[in-house]
């Protein structure tokens, strides 16, 4: 995480491994290249896969994806699947009665609480 400005992430959020959120950059059109920062949010049930490079000022609407390696500069509708560099949304969506828990699959949770929850 480069965290130059809030990062702001909802419940039961899958963020994968080597995922990047941005929150800062400079505008290249600028000729004295002056950095600016944006927040990024990452609502409720929504899932970032392996790679994927969250840009400033995203939004990641509820229950969304990001694909694996997208690079995301624009925000994502809830509910809906966005792949590629650029990132786009695909066509589809998720359900919108989400109710799982991401960590229920890893075995350390499992571990710790001697049972699956």
């Amino acid at each position: 995480m480069q965290a130059h400005a809030d990062i702001r992430i909802g419940s039961n959020v899958c963020i994968n491994d080597g995922v990047r959120l941005i929150t800062a950059s400079h505008d290249a059109r600028d000729p004295e290249w002056k950095q600016f920062a944006k927040p990024i949010v990452i609502e409720d049930f929504a899932w970032i896969a392996t790679g994927a490079v969250i840009l400033p000022g995203v939004t990641i609407g509820r229950g969304a994806v990001v694909g694996a390696g997208a690079v995301v500069s624009k925000d994502v509708p809830e509910f809906a699947v966005a792949a590629g560099n650029p990132a786009r949304v695909r066509g589809g969506v998720r359900p919108t009665a989400l109710a799982y828990s991401p960590v229920r699959l890893v075995a350390l949770v499992n571990a710790w609480l001697g049972r699956p929850l």
